[in-house]
């Protein structure tokens, strides 16, 4: 399985709002698209002030990452959604994207302890 870990930092005093829209309004969307959501949330620790938050989501592999990115940011539903909003928000985002296993991935969505 492959597990895309992305960060954000966000504009000051957006990250409540990026995180419910995230939360209530994204997530829902990602998963009606067939997108698996480990977790999204504030970060604990922000960098050098700056308000940061994450979102993990897991893929069966890099062909279906591509694939399933390219069709839910080209849909109706992100563009005529929540887009603009979470966009809004965002300052700068990192992406990384590694292998995983099914078990690391549940224990992630669990919040359980993988060390």
């Amino acid at each position: 399985m492959i597990l895309e870990i992305r960060t954000y930092r966000l504009k000051p005093g957006t990250r409540d709002e990026f995180v419910r829209l995230m939360r209530n309004v994204a997530v829902p969307l990602l998963t009606d698209a067939g997108i698996d959501t480990v977790r999204c949330g504030p970060s604990l620790v922000d960098e050098d002030g700056n308000e940061e938050a994450y979102l993990i989501r897991a893929f069966t592999d890099l062909q279906a990452h591509e694939a399933q990115e390219t069709a839910f940011y080209g849909s109706d539903a992100w563009r005529s959604g929540p887009r603009d909003a979470i966009i809004g928000c965002i300052e700068s985002y990192h992406s990384i994207t590694i292998e995983a296993t099914a078990t690391a991935i549940d224990a992630l969505r669990s919040g359980v302890s993988l060390l």
